[in-house]
């Protein structure tokens, strides 16, 4: 039988992704002038990351769905006329691909962005703390300033390609491209 004090202390523990998840969305930084004259801003993606946090191993699908979020962020930037896309050419990939990611490389994304002549970095990560909850990040930073433009997190419930779609099509539809 679990005494009140130990339920207290179980649950609290429990509580602390809850509340580091949501200073993440807190954490969101609003739009900023970008350096470029142009009129839309080059984006650098560097595509999604799986930080599996959870007790279960990474399943084929997860691994394939991470591929689906980046197709995905992609042609929903495209298809705003906001962003660009800059081309990453397959050397910058690989020597990406060799190092740190890009979420914990102290900084490369700004190196591998101003290669392409990008004036934004942008990369995401999904958590998976258990097959029922996952979480999706996705940052922008200005290049020239190396100031965060863009941090947004949101949560979602299952497992599946359409949760994961679902889950970046709202961080997409209601915070980076949302009509002004």
């Amino acid at each position: 039988m679990i005494r009140r004090r130990e339920f207290i202390a179980i649950v609290g523990v429990g509580a602390i992704p809850a509340v580091s998840a949501s200073l993440v969305i807190a954490a969101s930084v609003e739009a900023r002038p970008w350096s470029s004259s142009k009129d839309v801003p080059r984006v650098a993606f560097f595509g999604f990351e799986l930080i599996n946090t959870s007790l279960e191993p990474t399943a084929q699908a997860e691994v394939e769905r991470i591929h689906l979020l980046d197709d995905i962020f992609r042609e929903k930037l495209t298809a705003s006329r906001r962003f660009e896309i800059a081309d990453i050419p397959p050397d910058t990939v690989k020597e990406i691909a060799s190092g740190p990611s890009i979420s914990n490389c102290n900084g490369c994304q700004r190196k591998f962005a101003q290669r392409v002549e990008a004036d934004l970095a942008a990369w995401g990560a999904v958590q998976k703390v258990s097959n029922l909850i996952l979480n999706i990040n996705l940052y922008m930073e200005n290049i020239t300033s190396g100031k965060m433009e863009f941090a947004r997190s949101v949560d979602i419930r299952g497992n599946t390609d359409e949760s994961w779609r679902r889950g970046l099509d709202y961080l997409l539809r209601n915070y980076l491209l949302r009509e002004p």
